[in-house]
């Protein structure tokens, strides 16, 4: 097999171009771009350098254009240079560059796309983080796959990723799921008080409840006038009726409140853990906020803000001063009662995140939460820290359709759509496929008969259809595949031969621009156009013919269109079958 070195065309048509600026316009620090043209007769790549020069060099961008061709180095592997437009410079390369792909793909099996971007810079990200309060749900989902994919594609570009969970375990939340736990308990001894129609009313409430009645008995019952004891009215004061039963919940169960707190929080998290295990999504670290509160994090980072100047005290409280940067409003971190806001320990959670030496963190979170950004970067800033190594990435809802209809969902009346319940009608490759398809930021229309259906309108379907019809024809040939490593690939002449060859060579930087941009959308409409490519093909040729020199040759290139499909498909979390 030919070892030599796959140059990169990318740097190298940079290279040529940095030669001939230095003579067009020497003291120019016009930047160089380079774009894949839409349309095949455009060329390979595409560059702009002549309409950026035109303003300071007073010339026609097309004069321009002109005179960088004449002064480009000579290079084996451009075919052609033309101008295009109002001064754009088409390059052509010729197909041995293309064929040369399919050997490179061999070389590098499984490795191949993978690339240097991040130099082994350490990035954290966080992702999901749901409240442990109830099982997940479809919204999770996008969340979870989007996390995961993202984390996969800037391993490939080559960052040390870390996943990490932040486990919201210290806040109000779990009381109410705690006290909503507890009094569904209280039912099944028979003493009825009221259900907070704001607490939580899941099934999974009852099932948790049951389960404590049949391990203790009635060990945990207290009559209903000293659970609403001083309890403010339901109606009028929805969530001071909340606080007013959880205090009384732990001041009649002492330390049993502690039992019953750990064990909804042990049992949802459990529940939690293993949904997204079975969806694909893993973690590196799941970190406690309430660690945040034993370790004197918390107090340590408001006591930081105050020494910088950053705090002021009024009605009791202690507030941050988050309007100095940039937020609409100041935020309070210490309440007149002494408890600290959940933003207070987030603060002390980013501060941790840094001290722990990441180079960058990102934070994966659902778009509501998009007003939170601002206090977070002042907060990190009134710290003395830098607030560029915190990128967050927002994640729109999605919203399922049945039959052309919208599936409502709520999480804390239990009428929602699990994301369990999701994988278990569509599969884990539709849910991981389509969470990711769209741009994070954009609102994603998840139709449920679609992801279900068997035709290429399905671009799940349609992606692994490609990969199970390769492995077809390699079972039908019956060879040994190994062999085709050394396939005389300069046979490959043909237009969808070409175009398919094409498409496999532009995976690296396909994989390097998802990870530049934190979107792994852009794999997957990689994907539906490698499977495109690959279709068009097949319909157009023939394999296993009896030329064996053409036979080889094609069969090692849709080989190689194998690997490509299985690296991508692997870094969306989607499997890759050999028969549907």
């Amino acid at each position: 097999m030919n070892t030599t070195p796959y140059p990169d065309l990318k740097e190298h048509l940079i290279q040529l171009l940095t030669d001939a600026l230095s003579i067009v316009a020497p003291e120019s620090p016009a930047t160089i771009d380079l774009e894949r043209p839409k349309q095949s007769q455009h060329g390979d790549y595409a560059c702009n350098l002549a309409m950026q020069l035109a303003k300071p060099l007073r010339r026609n961008p097309r004069d321009i254009a002109a005179a960088l061709m004449e002064s480009l180095p000579s290079s084996p592997y451009i075919a052609k240079t033309e101008i295009a437009g109002a001064g754009f410079i088409n390059f052509f390369f010729h197909p041995s560059v293309k064929q040369q792909i399919v050997k490179r793909v061999f070389q590098e099996g499984a490795h191949f796309g993978r690339g240097k971007l991040g130099q082994g810079k350490k990035v954290q990200v966080e992702f999901v983080s749901a409240n442990p309060t109830g099982p997940l749900h479809v919204g999770h989902g996008r969340g979870a796959a989007l996390g995961a994919s993202l984390s996969n594609v800037l391993d490939a570009a080559g960052y040390a990723v870390s996943r990490e969970y932040y486990v919201n375990d210290a806040g109000r939340q779990m009381d109410i799921l705690a006290i909503s736990t507890w009094l569904r308990y209280l039912e099944l001894d028979g003493i009825n008080v009221p259900f907070p129609p704001n607490a939580y009313q899941g099934e999974y409430v009852r099932s948790m409840a049951q389960q404590i009645f049949n391990a203790h008995a009635s060990r945990y019952v207290h009559q209903p006038w000293t659970v609403l004891e001083g309890v403010p009215n339901v109606e009028s004061e929805p969530d001071a009726h909340l606080d007013g039963l959880i205090a009384n919940a732990k001041r009649l169960l002492g330390q049993d409140y502690g039992y019953i707190h750990d064990l909804v929080l042990t049992e949802q998290l459990g529940d939690c853990r293993n949904d997204l295990l079975e969806f694909g999504v893993t973690f590196d670290s799941w970190f406690s906020e309430q660690s945040l509160f034993d370790n004197g994090m918390v107090e340590r980072t408001i006591n930081l803000l105050e020494k910088n100047g950053h705090l002021y005290t009024q009605d009791g409280a202690k507030w941050f001063r988050s309007s100095k940067f940039g937020d609409e409003k100041d935020r309070v971190v210490l309440r007149e009662n002494g408890i600290y806001t959940y933003f207070a320990s987030d603060i002390a959670y980013h501060l941790n995140k840094l001290e722990r030496g990441f180079d960058r963190i990102i934070d994966v979170w659902g778009a509501d939460h998009h007003g939170y950004i601002a206090r977070v970067n002042g907060a990190l800033q009134a710290l003395d820290l830098d607030k560029e190594k915190l990128t967050v990435v927002l994640v729109q809802f999605a919203v399922l359709y049945r039959e052309g209809m919208k599936v409502s969902m709520s999480t804390r009346s239990g009428e929602f759509v699990t994301l369990r319940e999701l994988r278990h009608e569509v599969g884990n490759d539709a849910a991981r496929f389509f969470y990711v398809q769209r741009k994070s930021d954009q609102h994603l229309d998840f139709d449920l008969d679609l992801a279900k259906s068997e035709s290429n309108e399905n671009p799940v379907y349609y992606i692994q259809y490609a990969h199970a019809r390769i492995c077809s024809v390699l079972e039908q040939w019956g060879g040994d595949t190994s062999a085709l490593g050394d396939a005389d690939t300069s046979l490959l002449n043909g237009s969808h031969e070409l175009a398919l060859l094409q498409r496999i060579s532009e995976y690296p930087e396909t994989l390097e621009a998802a990870a530049r941009e934190l979107s792994p959308h852009i794999i997957a409409y990689y994907l539906k156009d490698l499977a495109g490519d690959f279709h068009s093909y097949y319909n157009a040729e023939q394999f296993l013919v009896s030329d064996e020199r053409i036979r080889f040759a094609r069969l090692a290139l849709i080989m190689a269109a194998r690997q490509v499909l299985f690296n991508a498909l692997t870094l969306l979390g989607v499997s890759s079958p050999e028969k549907m």
